[in-house]
């Protein structure tokens, strides 16, 4: 299987300390130059940057259609824009990428998406992580940007009991 990561699944993923799922689920990893350099060069001390240096199941690669890139770059950040791009080039899977802009073009053009939710849950199901109910609400309550964590499925997948009072008052705002 053939998958592509944008910046902020790996960075959520690493800042949860389970950026190693992505190597249990997929084995290797493609990430386009633009996210590597956001992940590791432009915030060096950001969660995930050096396990992302180390990881030789990560591999950064350029997309060569720059005039694609450019294109899409019109709406999406650099490493959106690349990840896409670089997902048709290389015929991926999946794309990892959890920003709605980003997602929406994904669909539009074809290619399947997964976030950082549905990556734990995809992990849970494959037996590789038992507890995903405390790393959902570390999301949420860690306010990841980006990483969306609807009250359908805090709802559908862990149940309301229990969830704590700041928590459900994000989840009834809609935000993460």
């Amino acid at each position: 299987m053939i998958v592509v990561s944008d910046a902020t699944p790996l960075i959520a993923l690493a800042k949860l300390h389970h950026l190693a799922l992505l190597r249990e689920l997929f084995g290797n990893l493609y990430i386009p130059q633009a996210v590597y350099d956001e992940v590791t060069v432009s915030a060096p001390a950001r969660a995930g940057a050096n396990a992302v240096r180390r990881a030789d199941w990560i591999q950064a690669r350029d997309p060569v259609d720059k005039s694609r890139v450019a294109y899409l770059r019109a709406d999406l950040d650099p490493g959106e824009a690349e990840a896409l791009v670089l997902v048709e080039e290389l015929a991926a899977d999946w794309v990892l990428i959890d920003e709605i802009k980003a997602r929406l073009t994904a669909e539009s053009l074809g290619i399947k998406y997964i976030g950082t939710v549905g990556l734990l849950l995809l992990a849970k199901q494959r037996g590789y992580g038992s507890a995903i109910r405390p790393l959902l609400v570390h999301c949420a309550l860690a306010n990841f940007t980006s990483v969306t964590v609807s009250t359908t499925v805090f709802y559908a997948r862990l149940g309301n009991s229990n969830i704590p009072v700041m928590l459900a008052s994000r989840l009834s705002r809609g935000s993460p």
